[in-house]
């Protein structure tokens, strides 16, 4: 069953164009990973500083194992310090009625 992996981040970088280019590397990269499925990122309207990124991915596992590879990691190390942040994840699945 299909997950959605719900990212946000807050940035204090002053330089935004900065940040840009790694997050789309995180894309580019999660694309060709097993069980990716989609994303969308998302600017809070009131706090211009407050991203979401809403990930669907095949399964938890699949999310699992993209979120937990080197090649991820070293990118995500380098967005959180730039963002002066920790980036936090929830992992949410589909409810049946």
């Amino acid at each position: 069953m299909a997950v959605q992996v719900i990212i946000k981040r807050k940035c204090k970088v002053e330089n935004p164009e900065e940040l840009f280019p790694l997050l789309t590397e995180l894309r580019i990269r999660a694309k060709d990973q097993p069980g990716y499925i989609s994303s969308e990122t998302l600017r809070n309207l009131d706090n211009s500083g407050n991203y979401l990124v809403i990930s669907k991915w095949e399964t938890a596992d699949d999310w699992k194992k993209w979120f937990n590879s080197k090649e991820r990691w070293d990118i995500q190390a380098k967005v959180d310090s730039l963002i002066g942040e920790k980036t936090f994840y929830e992992i949410f699945e589909p409810v049946s009625h």
